[in-house]
């Protein structure tokens, strides 16, 4: 499943990134959400980029968390399509939430990317195995559970200081969205996780 989200994510970010009015029409845009009903824009956004770098990003971010998710879903939830299918669709929508309040009159303000996704992708990973070590710039290792506590932090701080053209918002509740995904689907699997860390 993790390939072929990748592979249609891919064809649609490559195909819009000459096709602009595609990027116009679906990306994000609370105001056109609000204000002339345009629903879709709350989903599209996820599958559209703005370039080779923010795709090629969370793609790889995708294929190597959404692999070992995948058999997390399969091992302790006993089917891993329809939940992995579920969680990256409602991340995407739950991570907008906020900034669909936020920027319900600012008519400039516009988003896109799965990065919202990819953040409850790698999040929920870190519920299933919250010390695995993970390499930070792909050089670092760094417990999972340390790395999300700092990712959160670092994406709040950032959020509030808008300095950047970074959907911070995005990535903080995509990530909460992710850790909580496999508890609402299986409360008792939160005892799980307690084992784990402790």
């Amino acid at each position: 499943m993790t390939t072929l989200i990748i592979a249609i994510t891919a064809i649609i970010s490559i195909t819009a990134f000459n096709k602009t009015e595609w990027l116009y029409r679906y990306q994000f845009n609370a105001y056109q959400i609000l204000k002339r009903g345009q629903w879709y824009r709350i989903f599209t956004h996820g599958f559209l980029h703005a370039n080779w770098n923010h795709l090629l990003v969370n793609m790889i971010v995708l294929f190597f968390f959404g692999k070992a998710l995948e058999n997390y879903f399969q091992y302790y939830l006993g089917t891993s399509t329809f939940y992995f299918i579920a969680l990256y669709i409602c991340s995407i929508i739950f991570s907008s939430l906020y900034d669909l309040k936020r920027y319900a009159n600012d008519y400039n303000y516009n988003a896109l990317g799965a990065s919202g996704a990819t953040s409850a992708i790698v999040f929920a990973t870190i519920f299933f195995d919250p010390w695995q070590l993970l390499y930070f710039f792909f050089v670092i290792p760094i417990p999972g559970i340390v790395f999300g506590v700092l990712y959160l932090a670092y994406s709040y701080y950032m959020s509030k200081k808008q300095i950047d053209n970074i959907g911070h918002n995005s990535h903080f509740y995509g990530a909460l969205f992710g850790f909580l995904f496999p508890i609402l689907v299986k409360p008792e699997l939160f005892s799980l996780f307690l084992q784990k860390l402790f």
